[in-house]
């Protein structure tokens, strides 16, 4: 260790630090815009000179290294003369409107000018002239911003090892580019932002950061649209180093259905992910699933938390996605848990809603009986009238009993023989019972449960299958694989339709539809359609399938009040699950209407977080499974990156798949899931750089 001196301030440091590091972490400002922790120093700016006692004129302080028995002053008429004649040469080709510069406010260039003080204006301004290059996805170059710091650079070429960002000469002006120019994806840049996130100006920018989100979640967008929040961009390099049991444990750490979610899960996550900007979307989903199936278990199975019994029952009430993971988190907080499920097997609709086809059933039993193991005890063939009752044995309840209801349009016909609502549906396909489906079905709805109904009675011996939505084709909600598969598998597909009315006497003989030119809510949220006129139309069936939504199988005499679309009202749907009686709490579909098997997990784990602090606990059901380790910044180059193609999963030809239920999906193949792991940006890389040190910072923490 060295003792050093800097402006009176004794300070003991490590040998050979650099000063200017040592200063900051002490609390001494001295000025500076090259320097960056994590890069290796440079010394160009001089903003960071200083003097020592015994040395001859100035030195930058992020080259100079501490020695014992240095005495270093940072603030001397020099000095200052000096740091102002090196600002101004920095601002003599520097835009002098800072207003306009989208960093403006947060721009370190400009926190320097406040701190070492308005320019004379004794050096003549220039402009360069570059244009500023957009044709980059993600990052935006503004070359007449830069002041040649070198922050970028070292940035690319040894914090990444990237290497494609370098000095160029254009005539007498010097700047920051690519080899002849090239746009960064032909240079084989791997879109890091580490650049981006260095520059001090607004030379080099993100084209897409929301600023209406926490920066972490805007750097990493995927993570952010999770509903559960999995750490994507951890698992996914885990998957990339062949480390599956690792990439599996990430996942688990938020989500007990790691499996199943690698099979239907919506992916919304896949929609956020910055590499489309680039080529195409990783491919999340698929990644998630081949870790899941190779795990072992080695990282996490008798490794998380548990913590003693508290002598507290809570009764969950629904076997779904929201109340098995509610049970099980709270089993870990120590609560003594029981679940009740009215169907035969726990699951929710993951087992009688999703098709065997898409989602084996093997798997769902899999992972509900690692919850079982974590000791909560599961009621089959168990329905709940009066959750109010339950308070006499239990001190708390949770109410998780998804949408089993099935919604039946208002419209003429609706009632004829041969009408199907598609909960029922689907729930009789999985369990072997008599559907009651004909020969020329017709399913009303676009979503994925809809196309679920199509696909399932064609592999139930469906000869003429029609399926129609309101909503035009490129605003279906149903996932855009699920359209295209039905369509291989013969299944008409007739978007932008109204229904008029479902013909028949005794029976359906078939649904009257009109086309629709546009379709649009107001602000209450009611639907404006505005049909094509003489464009009325007959499609001939024997079975109709409203598949137009579900809602919970509840009514007022269950004691709750309810909500909207005979949902369980809740005080807050994510802060405050608490229904209208204390102690009885809600969550999942039950309480916002039908959405996704990990918008439901999501609400589960808020319900055990808010029913243990109704316990007396602490609420935190956070738990850490997969080893920590820090992530290689040095990603290296990868010829090509931008152009990696996507990897597809291995899907059964129609033929084969179309008139049984046997797993289709085959996901992505041992060869290829590295490659897809590979293609990721790591944009959670960006968030590791230190953040700068600005004077502002040091201001605030002496006033404090």
């Amino acid at each position: 260790m060295a003792v050093i001196t800097i402006d009176g301030i004794r300070l003991e440091v490590p040998d050979n630090k650099n000063v200017l590091d040592a200063a900051l972490e002490n609390g001494i400002y001295i000025p500076h815009l090259c320097h960056h922790k994590d890069l290796n120093p440079l010394g160009s700016c001089r903003m960071c000179i200083v003097e020592v006692e015994g040395q001859e004129g100035v030195v930058t302080s992020c080259t100079l290294k501490a020695k014992d028995g240095m005495v270093i002053r940072t603030k001397t008429p020099e000095i200052e003369r000096l740091r102002m004649l090196a600002l101004e040469l920095l601002l003599a080709g520097h835009p002098e409107d800072c207003s306009t510069c989208p960093k403006y406010g947060n721009c370190e260039l400009q926190m320097l000018i406040q701190y070492i003080g308005p320019k004379t204006g004794r050096l003549k301004l220039r402009t360069k002239g570059f244009k500023t290059e957009e044709g980059n996805p993600l990052i935006l170059h503004d070359m007449n911003r830069c002041v040649l710091c070198g922050r970028c650079v070292r940035a690319c070429n040894e914090l990444r090892g990237v290497k494609v960002l370098q000095y160029q000469k254009k005539e007498m002006e010097t700047y920051v580019g690519t080899l002849h120019n090239k746009l960064l994806k032909d240079a084989d840049c791997r879109f890091c932002g580490a650049c981006a996130e260095v520059c001090p100006t607004g030379t080099i920018r993100d084209k897409l950061i929301n600023s209406e989100v926490k920066k972490e979640d805007a750097v990493v967008p995927c993570r952010h649209a999770c509903p559960a929040h999995t750490d994507i961009p951890r698992y996914i390099r885990h998957v990339k180093n062949g480390e599956y049991d690792e990439a599996a444990a990430v996942i688990r750490e938020k989500v007990p259905f790691p499996r199943a979610l690698g099979y239907i899960c919506t992916h919304v996550c896949e929609l956020e992910c910055k590499r489309k900007e680039v080529s195409e979307a990783m491919s999340i989903r698929e990644i998630k699933r081949y870790a899941a199936d190779h795990d072992t278990g080695s990282c996490w199975k008798g490794k998380g938390k548990q913590l003693a019994d508290t002598g507290k029952k809570v009764c969950v009430v629904g076997g779904g996605p929201a109340g098995l993971t509610a049970a099980y988190y709270l089993r870990k907080q120590g609560h003594a848990v029981t679940l009740k499920e009215a169907l035969p097997t726990v699951g929710g609709m993951m087992s009688y809603g999703i098709p065997s086809y898409r989602l084996p059933r093997e798997i769902i039993a899999e992972e509900a009986a690692v919850i079982e193991e974590a000791g909560v005890k599961m009621e089959v063939n168990t329905r709940v009238e009066k959750p109010v009752d339950l308070l006499k044995e239990y001190d708390a309840v949770l109410m998780a009993i998804g949408g089993h209801k099935g919604v039946r349009l208002p419209m003429e016909g609706n009632d004829l023989d041969g009408v199907i609502l598609n909960a029922d549906f689907l729930r009789n396909a999985s369990m072997g019972k008599e559907t009651g489906i004909g020969k020329r079905i017709i399913v009303l709805g676009g979503g994925n449960v809809a196309f679920d109904c199509a696909r399932t009675a064609k592999r139930l011996g469906a000869e003429e299958i029609h399926l129609a939505c309101l909503e035009a084709r490129d605003v279906m909600t149903a996932d855009d694989e699920e359209i295209e598969q039905a369509q291989e598998e013969g299944i008409f597909v007739h978007p932008a339709q109204t229904f008029e009315r479902i013909t028949g006497t005794d029976h359906v003989t078939g649904v009257d539809f009109m086309n629709v030119e546009s379709f649009t809510f107001d602000e209450n949220r009611r639907a404006i359609i505005q049909k094509e006129e003489g464009s009325e139309h007959h499609i001939e069936g024997d079975t109709v399938i409203f598949a137009v939504g579900q809602r919970p199988d509840i009514t007022e005499e269950a004691g709750l009040e309810l909500g909207r679309a005979n949902s369980i009202a809740v005080k807050h749907m994510e802060t405050n699950k608490a229904t209208s009686v204390e102690g009885i709490f809600a969550a999942g579909d039950a309480i916002y209407g039908t959405k996704s098997v990990v918008t439901a997990i999501q609400s589960g784990r808020e319900a055990a977080s808010e029913i243990d602090k109704y316990l007396g606990g602490d609420g935190d059901i956070s738990e850490v499974l997969a080893p920590v380790t820090e992530a290689d910044p040095y990603i290296g180059q990868c010829p090509g990156f931008g152009y990696l193609e996507k990897k597809h999963t291995q899907v059964d030809s129609p033929e084969k798949r179309s008139d049984n239920f046997n797993l289709f999906d085959h996901g992505i193949c041992d060869a290829d899931i590295c490659a897809e792991a590979g293609r990721c940006l790591q944009c959670d890389l960006r968030l590791k750089i230190s953040k700068p040190s600005l004077w502002g910072d040091f201001t605030e923490s002496k006033e404090a």
